[in-house]
């Protein structure tokens, strides 16, 4: 019976130290609870792997690096983003407005598809697509980071377009 008394005290004991030592580490990843309504979104330009014109706000995450990340990107009416393609998947979601989706290596706006707000679309990693506004609209992303944009054509790339 001390036996088992003994190894009971001792694995209480090993399990005490190691909770003790799990609460003075610190947390590898940060978890914290999001929320925001339209007005307390902190707009700026867009990066300058897209065209100029558009502005974008952070919902979660941080789209330069690793893990999952949500932004919102407002086109402006005429707006477009030639073919490109992503190495993951991306998740959009058509918060306002119309916006125009394609699936090919070309800008095309026979091919596009005008999806109006609530619409949701799943671009999975590597597939050529190109997206446009005619009247402006705003989207949800969502993907895994670090995000890349890769130009079907890399004339159309405005990262090496001239200033």
């Amino acid at each position: 019976m001390k036996k088992i008394t003994s190894i009971l005290l001792f694995a209480v004991g090993l399990a005490l130290c190691s909770a003790l030592f799990a609460l003075d580490q610190k947390p590898t990843t940060k978890t914290e609870h999001v929320m925001f309504t339209g007005s307390d979104l902190k707009w700026g330009d867009a990066p300058p792997s897209l065209p100029a014109g558009a502005k974008l706000a952070v919902l979660s995450g941080d789209p330069g690096k690793e893990g999952m990340f949500a932004i919102r990107l407002q086109m402006p009416a005429g707006y477009k983003i030639p073919a490109h393609t992503h190495p993951t998947d991306e998740i959009v979601t058509v918060i306002s407005g119309t916006c125009s989706f394609g699936m090919a290596p070309k800008y095309d706006d026979a091919a596009a598809k005008e999806m109006p707000a609530g619409a949701f679309v799943v671009l999975p990693s590597g597939m050529q697509h190109f997206a446009g506004s005619k009247a402006g609209c705003v989207v949800q992303v969502q993907s895994m980071g670090p995000f890349q944009v890769v130009y079907v054509n890399p004339a159309d790339d405005p990262r090496g377009a001239k200033k």
